[in-house]
């Protein structure tokens, strides 16, 4: 029997609405501080089944918080995701239609990529071929800002790649529509767009922190 939502996981559900994704480390103390001002246990090894608690009733709307892993960091991402709609259709309140379709470009040319980037030039080259309104220079740079900021890609260096957020987000729709070109980690069977074993990268990654 699923245990029922206090106070602490109302205030808990609330901070992740507001956020929309947010870091491990960040959830953690966030787990802790709403246990603490709602006095109730606050069980660190718990977190997963706090979590399911929420995740409980969120199911009635549809909704969910999961976790994944993002390839730039290694660090895990805890997002709160809205099931009924599983693409890219759920920004239509936030981007315009031209907008949306140069992100699915974008989409398109990353998962079916190599090494899971793309450059800002073959982003740029691409608008050359959209239905809708084309993009000029300017507002395409301006719309990838913007899609960095909203945490939907992430850029380095002048290539981008999916966020964390875009990936657990879209995973219905990636794993939908890409069949075909999917990379999938062999050990933990996340998708994996830059790495073929993102567990064992991210143990690497944390060793390297322990001894530099």
């Amino acid at each position: 029997m699923a245990r029922q939502m206090g106070d602490s996981h109302r205030r808990f559900l609330q901070t992740m609405m507001i956020n929309g994704i947010t870091d491990e480390h960040s959830v953690k103390a966030l787990y802790q501080y709403c246990c603490e001002v709602n006095k109730t246990p606050h069980v660190p090894d718990k977190l997963d089944e706090f979590i399911d608690t929420i995740n409980s009733k969120l199911q009635a709307m549809f909704m969910q918080i999961r976790k994944g892993m993002s390839e730039v960091d290694g660090h895990q991402y805890y997002v709160l995701v809205n099931m009924a709609e599983t693409n890219i259709t759920r920004m239509s309140s936030d981007y315009a239609d031209n907008e949306l379709e140069l992100f699915r470009k974008i989409v398109d040319l990353t998962v079916c990529s190599e090494n899971g980037k793309v450059s800002s030039t073959d982003i740029l080259n691409i608008t050359d071929t959209m239905t809708t309104k084309k993009l000029k220079k300017s507002e395409t740079e301006h719309l990838l800002s913007r899609l960095v900021q909203d945490k939907w890609l992430c850029e380095e260096r002048g290539e981008y790649t999916l966020s964390a957020r875009c990936i657990i987000e879209m995973e219905p729709y990636i794993r939908t529509m890409y069949q075909d070109h999917l990379k999938v980690c062999h050990i933990c069977h996340s998708l994996a767009f830059q790495r073929s074993d993102i567990l064992t990268w991210r143990m690497e990654l944390k060793w390297e922190i322990l001894v530099s």
